[in-house]
């Protein structure tokens, strides 16, 4: 059935980059992937062939799939579908889009509305020739700590993208904080601003509202303990996890499993168990870098 190798790393960039995990696989039967939608923004550096991307099965797998070296993908609220040929090998990064300023050039909110830009569009040609170096390593050690040092460079250059407003960064904060589980009344008499200002502020940065940010969230924690589950040998007990998660009931779980997924909790879950059992949702390797 082939071969499928997931190993994870702790970027150690001052949380700026959530989870980096440099994959391979090989000799798998072509298939389609969901990308699913999530608090974080997506890098992805291939180290084989371009990957093909699309809004939905067929544009994914058709003439006007995005197809790129270097994949960089901002908030969305759907999944993003990724043609999984018979082998594969990349780096994929989870960004916090409030990093996208000192990491990327620009705010998260720039790439809302577009499922996937080019890297080097957004990150320039250095980023190609990073790539190529990628290619040419061995281990995925050292391959990790030639990205950290390629990203450190990034943040710590003075590209004038400003700065993300503290009040945004606070509201964001205390989303995550709360699991995405509180009101927006609590956010904003938090941050001291109406619920208006702080919408448009919030969007402003990363091109989503928190109602949306938060309801991203909860889902992410959601899907983490149901994957924690599988991966554990056991069934998920989705009543127990929406409970456990901040969600009302068990239906609007499931409510929120079909908007992100396009799927039931059990169909998302008959598709991605080979991945989760291989590693590719939690459980790597780490390598400290």
């Amino acid at each position: 059935m082939g071969s499928r190798e997931f190993v994870r790393a702790a970027p150690r960039l001052d949380g700026m980059v959530v989870s980096a995990v440099g994959y391979r696989t090989a000799g798998q039967r072509p298939a389609l992937h969901r990308g699913l939608p999530s608090p974080y923004l997506t890098v992805i550096f291939s180290l084989d062939g371009p990957i093909a991307t699309g809004g939905t099965p067929d544009q994914a797998t058709g003439p006007d799939a995005a197809r790129t070296d270097i994949v960089v993908g901002g908030l969305h609220q759907s999944p993003a579908y990724v043609v999984q040929p018979e082998h594969e090998a990349g780096i994929q990064l989870a960004v916090h889009p409030l990093a996208a300023r000192p990491l990327l050039g620009l705010p998260a909110a720039a790439l809302a509305g577009q499922l996937v830009v080019g890297g080097t569009d957004v990150l320039g040609d250095r980023a190609a020739e990073i790539r190529e170096r990628l290619c040419g390593l061995d281990r995925w050690e050292d391959r990790f700590a030639l990205l950290s040092e390629y990203l450190r460079r990034r943040a710590a250059a003075d590209r004038a993208t400003g700065s993300v407003r503290p009040e945004v960064a606070e509201a964001w904060a205390w989303l995550a904080r709360h699991g995405g589980a509180g009101t927006l009344g609590g956010l904003s008499r938090h941050v001291a601003l109406s619920e208006r200002r702080l919408t448009a502020l919030f969007r402003a940065e990363t091109g989503l509202s928190p109602k949306q940010a938060a309801r991203l969230m909860r889902f992410q924690h959601a899907k983490d303990a149901v994957v924690r589950s599988v991966a554990a040998g056991g069934p998920p007990d989705l009543a127990r996890v929406a409970a456990d998660t901040g969600y009302y009931d068990h239906s609007h779980l499931v409510r929120d499993f079909r908007q992100y997924t396009e799927a039931s909790p059990t169909g998302w879950l008959a598709e991605e168990r080979r991945n989760i059992q291989a590693g590719a949702h939690g459980g790597g390797e780490e390598w400290k870098t």
